[in-house]
């Protein structure tokens, strides 16, 4: 290695001194400084971050770390040129601050006083401009831009909720994720998957309310709501941690409500299932149906996720829970009695049996959940400011008189129990709400009393 050891070098010839060859690095020696070059607006990163107060070098750039707490950083003695630069290190600088104090007498932006850097995630730049203004900060940046290191997905409605996404799908779509978070325990998405109602019944007497269509939740650790006493994270299959891999989602119809006419209506049918990855909600067994009399043809309230209520005196409520899982999706429809039908079941409560002659039996409630806070999606119910789902339809009551009492839909769109004669109330859409039972008398065909429609809705954390 050669040494030349001199203390000035000129150019033998022109203004024009060059040092080195193309492709070639030069560099100063550890310690050592250089004045008389200028900068051109850049300063050079010191990597290693500090996370205790420091006296700052021109021309070098800073990571601060104010994790642990509060940091100072101290300026130079400044000559025209110089130039600092800082930046967050863990975008916790709104929670410990970073103290810029000039050198002496030096000022910051005209004022011999320091300065306090709080905002997340800022990053500045410090030029010496002249005694009078001394450092003038001539960048500052707030634009933070990281990695997306949560879930990112499409599909459905998506709303925010504090650092959750929503996403809503009232009819069928893809959930479709793109990217997931390292830490798995982010990947496990809260849900709430309802299926569609059934449809409500008709007879000689009071028809069946409809059963709910089946109702199943799992609130994730990591997404905060009041879930439903429905929530089904402790049963760990019910659980879904997603990949980044797109997901169909069926959201199910309503069941149409039984129609013709006495003697021999037609019965209903159930809604159908609703389904995210490996949940399937089932649809809600339609309200029972009877001619005129307790001949063979009548039927009783069907099973499904809720069951149907059932028909007059004839016909006996359907099972929920249909197929089981745990926690149930649903409960049992109530039985007819007398001239009324009985109220369909819902997710949380069991539709009532038609208590006799001037009544007819009432809908189960459903399940009030704070996943989605949205006002326009589910139904108000007892417990503000959850939304509820999957009511069970009211029965009916087919009692001549001048104020007969129809059942009542529960909680969560479940319809109640209709006049007869009337064309019956249908259960409320994207709740899975039980369509309401009705009497044909007069013998006329009613069509209109279906069960309302399922949702899905998926909730994560997004940063």
């Amino acid at each position: 290695m050669s040494k030349i050891e001199v203390n000035q070098i000129s150019s033998q010839c022109g203004s024009t001194l060059t040092i080195g060859q193309s492709g070639d690095t030069v560099t100063l020696a550890a310690g050592a400084t250089q004045t008389g070059f200028g900068r051109t607006g850049t300063v050079d990163w010191d990597t290693t971050a500090k996370t205790a107060s420091f006296t700052a070098v021109s021309g070098n750039g800073y990571f601060v770390n104010t994790t642990s707490g509060a940091v100072t950083m101290t300026l130079p003695a400044g000559s025209a040129g110089d130039i600092v630069s800082l930046a967050d290190y863990t975008n916790t600088w709104q929670t410990n601050n970073v103290t810029v104090t000039p050198n002496g007498t030096d000022k910051i932006g005209g004022a011999n006083a320091a300065a306090v850097l709080s905002t997340e995630g800022q990053s500045v730049t410090f030029v010496f401009v002249d005694s009078t203004e001394g450092w003038k900060n001539v960048q500052d940046s707030t634009s933070n831009v990281i990695g997306n290191l949560f879930i990112v997905a499409t599909g459905g409605t998506i709303t925010t909720c504090g650092n959750c996404k929503i996403h809503t799908f009232t009819s069928p779509g893809t959930f479709c994720v793109s990217n997931v978070h390292p830490c798995a325990a982010n990947n496990l998405v809260s849900y709430m998957v309802v299926a569609g109602g059934g449809g409500g019944g008709v007879g000689d007497g009071g028809g069946g309310g409809a059963g709910a269509g089946g109702f199943r939740e799992v609130k994730s650790p990591v997404t905060p709501y009041t879930a439903s006493p429905l929530d089904g994270y402790p049963n760990a299959p019910n659980r879904i941690t997603v990949t980044a891999s797109p997901y169909p989602i069926a959201v199910g119809g309503g069941g149409t409500g039984s129609a013709g006419t006495i003697p021999d209506p037609q019965a209903g049918t159930n809604g159908s299932n609703s389904v995210f990855s490996t949940i399937t909600s089932a649809g809600g067994g339609a309200g029972g149906t009877s001619p005129t009399g307790c001949i063979p043809t009548y039927r009783p309230g069907a099973n499904g996720g809720s069951g149907g209520g059932g028909s007059t005196v004839c016909s006996s409520g359907g099972t929920g829970n249909t197929p089981p899982v745990s926690p149930a999706q649903g409960t049992n429809g109530g039985a007819g009695s007398g001239n009324t039908g009985g109220g369909g079941g819902g997710a949380t409560s069991a539709g009532s049996n038609a208590p006799g002659p001037g009544a007819g039996g009432n809908g189960g409630n459903g399940a009030g959940t704070g996943i989605n806070p949205s006002p326009t999606v589910g139904t108000p119910g007892p417990s503000a400011p959850l939304r509820y789902f999957a009511g069970g339809g009211g029965g009916n009551n087919e009692t001549p008189g001048t104020a007969p009492v129809q059942g009542t839909g529960g909680y969560g769109g479940g319809a109640d129990g209709d006049v007869p004669g009337s064309s019956g109330n249908a259960g409320t859409a994207n709740t899975g709400g039980g369509g309401g039972g009705i009497d044909s008398n007069p013998q006329q065909p009613v069509t209109t009393h279906n069960g309302g429609s399922g949702i899905v809705i998926i909730r994560y954390k997004y940063q």
